[in-house]
């Protein structure tokens, strides 16, 4: 009987770790749109690509990007070359570009 109990207590555990775990995780769809929305929208957006942990994007007008709601939705930092932005987003870079692929 008490090893039941054990049993029990160590499924609930994994069961809320599982829980936490799901949580955390990002919604990617979401994160491309609002990314889209921050760069100026479709239409500003010239080509984009993922380089390991950077974003590399071209846009028509650098003056529509938000690069503070860029950084707050979690990009490590942000280099401005002319009109070519590289966001340094780790490893959500490439998920990031997948889903920004289906919206173009």
């Amino acid at each position: 009987m008490e090893y039941i109990s054990y049993l029990i207590i160590i499924v609930l555990l994994l069961l809320i770790a599982i829980a936490i775990a799901n949580s955390k995780r990002k919604d990617f769809k979401i994160e491309a749109n609002k990314l889209v929305e921050y760069l100026g929208g479709k239409k500003n957006i010239i080509k984009y690509e993922c380089n390991l942990s950077r974003f590399v994007v071209d846009v028509n007008d650098v003056s529509l990007v938000n690069k503070e709601a860029i950084q707050k939705m979690g990009a490590k930092g942000i280099v401005e070359i002319e009109n070519q932005l590289k966001i340094i987003f780790g490893e959500d870079a490439i998920q990031l570009k997948k889903y920004i692929d289906e919206l173009k």
